[in-house]
């Protein structure tokens, strides 16, 4: 039976409509992967309970180095490049002794700065670098330590690492910290298979609320310290084993992975010489000052 003309034409309508929207819509798109091979949305669930567990483990995660004013985080952060927060905190009583301002060290002998940073290693650079953004706070800055990121990057010696590390510990700005450890963990745990610093901050930062950069740095960071290590992972004492792609990497008996921990979590005492209050609470034992037997 033919159709009448309104019914034609009323079909007619509808079709040319329907091909105007599968025209005008974008193509659909099949989820991206991430380098686990989980879904984005999986990724953010397992890398922030993976925070979470980290959180119960560390309640008591702080910056290693020991400061009591953002100068002094400043150059200790400079300070701790190719060596243990530990060395550090043992050479700066000296150093913060002598030169307690920027405008002190700025007009520092810097044969007497070599001296005392000595043990540090690299020296003479090191020195440079923190006599360099002494005299750059005195210029440019009125001998205060910026709050700002822009500005700190234009210190000497002073780049994205270093100024997060400030601002999310002496100024409460959050920041992520991309030092080995973090770079390590992160890559192990497939958050993000980027090698540039700065990506992998962008990647990471991508699955976190901005709140939780600065804390969630201090955990990857202890456990990296602690338990997940560069040559050896101590994977069967690990708490986030269940969470981790990269488990069976490191050692997997229990009783001997225990032998492979380090700083509190092996009874052993941690970086810092003055530790807070929340740290010696949960056990844990200040670091000997230079010299120390």
């Amino acid at each position: 039976m033919r159709k009448a003309g309104p019914v034609r034409k009323a079909e007619a309508v509808v079709a040319k409509a329907t091909a105007s929207v599968r025209k005008a819509s974008p193509p659909r798109t099949v989820a991206t992967t991430t380098p686990s091979g989980e879904s984005r949305t999986a990724l953010v669930r397992r890398a922030r309970r993976i925070n979470r567990e980290l959180a119960e483990v560390y309640p008591y995660a702080h910056p290693e180095l020991d400061f009591e004013n953002p100068f002094q985080l400043l150059i200790a952060t400079v300070l701790s490049a190719q060596t243990t927060d530990l060395r550090v905190n043992q050479t700066t009583p000296a150093l913060f002794a002598a030169y307690p301002t920027p405008e002190d060290l700025a007009a520092a002998d810097p044969q007497r700065v070599e001296e005392i940073l000595r043990p540090c290693g690299f020296f003479r650079a090191k020195t440079r670098s923190v006599i360099g953004l002494s005299k750059a706070l005195v210029e440019n800055f009125g001998g205060e330590v910026p709050g700002r990121l822009e500005d700190l990057v234009t210190l000497p010696g002073v780049g994205r690492k270093t100024a997060f590390v400030v601002l999310g510990n002496a100024f409460g700005r959050p920041g992520i910290t991309v030092d080995t450890h973090f770079q390590r963990l992160v890559r192990r745990w497939k958050w993000t298979d980027e090698t540039d610093p700065d990506k992998i901050e962008a990647a990471v930062g991508a699955l976190f609320p901005k709140k939780d950069w600065t804390d969630l740095s201090h955990h990857v960071i202890w456990h990296g310290r602690r338990i997940c290590h560069a040559r050896k992972p101590a994977c069967g004492a690990c708490p986030i084993a269940p969470l981790c792609p990269s488990y069976g990497e490191g050692e997997t008996d229990p009783e001997k992975a225990k032998k492979l921990l380090k700083y509190e979590k092996a009874g052993l005492p941690g970086q810092r010489l003055k530790p807070p209050q929340a740290y010696l609470d949960a056990g844990g034992k200040p670091a000997p000052p230079l010299g120390a037997a």
